[in-house]
């Protein structure tokens, strides 16, 4: 049966440089992370409630929200939160395996069907749904020595010039400036001065509201076939306010007698940020800290270099004198150094377990070829590594260390048993192989099917713990396949061309 991969030693070859290639190529393809990602999928809807307390916020947003999205495909439960400034975020958990993308699309479809019951407020301040990204990959903080340049104009200068392309990177999942210094207009209002002029403060949101507006006037001079014009006007209307000047000459009021009553004669309108419940600083200096996560399936790696990449770049092109940046949390550090260890690791197993067969099989030739079959596969684990989505973290390179001392057995085994047969009725290598195989084939099937099977089972585990073993149990799986198959085409063949038949010389030297 297995006669024709040694007759033709070339076919034997050239499977085996089909199974490296496939092998190469995924390798540079795969994701690289420290571990599997075993958290299940959850996806988060985002809404603000201006001026509601946390009560509010459950009663008019929360409890429809949650109507609305409760029995969404594969959803396991959900948690929601409300807070006295009127944030309300859902957290939407799926079931292990869920496809974050499609679960995202359900819940958002959920959502638009109930924000015509929502209040206004709400809607016009935007319901947010996105997946969650936790994989946090870089902490990285904007900060300046020019002491006139404040926390609110770091943070805007890293929202408009730096966030917005870090975003674009692809492999970039999440990207988010912790604090929240957007410039804003705020507007004190003063109870005494509002007392005196018998007005409240719906009054002056609805004054604001009704005149800070983007509008679209129209034309003048419309030709008509009765009265044509000869020139039509575009008519602009100034648009919505940008100065606190703008906003103090807002006209609240107005009497019969010509008086009116400006903002400016009831509050104090001044250019602020949007919240001050937070607050960024590195080594004591103001900071704006951006937290970027990454895209699940990407490759941590490359998107970091990518990422230090484009802010050095825009270091150079667009920060002002004093402004640098510096990175606290860099996943790749503890990502190199981990599988750093482990490759190092890789390379003294392979080195000692062939020093090892060396020893007692006193060859080289007969140690080459365990030697050459061994990375056949370990790199064709690869591709399947690929085929099952997995990626290069520690339990698979773990478990490709320790596929070393147990894919190198069925080489070992072939042979050996080619040993026996030159040494015992003193055959040709390329006799002996013909006959050994024809002897040990079905054992190397058996022993290669009952050592895969001892490892796949784990793979069939549920939940997180599945997930996080899957990946071992099914590389090393694979990797003892790819020995059997290596031993039935490439070592045959290679102890056809390889070995000599030193047995008889041996005898008669003694």
């Amino acid at each position: 049966m297995f006669d024709i991969f040694i007759r033709r030693p070339v076919l034997s070859l050239v499977i085996s440089l089909i199974i490296v290639f496939l092998g190469g190529l995924a390798f540079m393809q795969l994701p690289i992370a420290q571990y599997p990602d075993i958290a299940p999928p959850s996806v988060k809807v985002r809404a603000k409630y201006r001026g509601a307390n946390a009560e509010v916020g459950a009663k008019t947003v929360a409890v429809p929200l949650e109507k609305a999205i409760n029995g969404v495909p594969g959803m396991t439960h959900m948690s929601t939160v409300t807070s006295n400034n009127g944030r309300i975020q859902i957290e939407v958990n799926f079931e292990v395996g869920t496809d974050p993308d499609l679960a995202a699309v359900s819940v958002q479809n959920r959502v638009a069907t109930v924000l015509n019951d929502l209040p206004q407020v709400v809607v016009e301040n935007g319901v947010t749904t996105e997946k969650e990204v936790n994989s946090l990959l870089l902490y990285l903080n904007i900060v300046s020595t020019d002491t006139t340049l404040d926390e609110k104009f770091i943070f805007n200068f890293a929202d408009i010039n730096i966030l917005q392309e870090l975003r674009r990177i692809e492999g970039v999942g999440f990207a988010e400036i912790v604090s929240e210094k957007d410039y804003t207009i705020r507007v004190w209002l003063r109870p005494d001065r509002m007392t005196a002029y018998n007005i409240s403060a719906q009054e002056v949101v609805e004054a604001i509201r009704s005149q800070n507006i983007e509008a679209a006037p129209g034309k003048a001079g419309e030709s008509s076939n009765k009265n044509p014009q000869m020139l039509q006007y575009v008519l602009r209307y100034t648009g919505k306010f940008n100065q606190p000047q703008q906003f103090e000459n807002l006209v609240l009021r107005a009497d019969s007698g010509g008086s009116m009553l400006r903002l400016r004669d009831v509050a104090t309108v001044e250019f602020s940020s949007s919240n001050f419940g937070r607050i960024s600083k590195n080594n004591g200096t103001p900071a704006a800290s951006i937290m970027i996560n990454q895209q699940p399936g990407s490759n941590a790696r490359e998107v970091i270099r990518k990422v230090k990449e484009k802010i050095a770049d825009i270091e150079q092109s667009a920060f002002p004198p004093g402004m640098s940046y510096n990175i606290t949390y860099d996943v790749s550090r503890f990502l190199d150094a981990s599988i750093e260890e482990v490759l190092k690791t890789l390379a003294e197993a392979y080195v000692l377990v062939f020093l090892v067969v060396f020893l007692f099989l006193q060859d080289w030739r007969s140690t080459l070829i365990p030697a050459l079959a061994v990375p056949v596969a370990l790199i064709g684990a690869l591709f399947f590594m690929q085929l099952m989505g997995f990626s290069i973290n520690l339990l698979t390179l773990f478990a490709l260390v320790l596929a070393i001392g147990i894919v190198v057995d069925n080489a070992i085994v072939v042979v050996e048993a080619v040993h026996a047969k030159m040494e015992h009725k003193n055959l040709s290598p390329r006799e002996a192989t013909f006959e050994a195989m024809r002897e040990i084939g079905g054992a190397i099937i058996a022993i290669t099917l009952v050592m895969s099977a001892v490892f796949v089972p784990v793979a069939f585990l549920s939940g997180p713990v599945g997930i996080f073993y899957r990946q071992f149990s099914l590389t090393l799986a694979v990797a003892i396949v790819i020995s059997g198959v290596n031993a039935l085409t490439l070592t045959p063949a290679l102890c056809a061309l390889l070995l000599r038949n030193e047995h008889g010389k041996k005898r008669k030297r003694g």
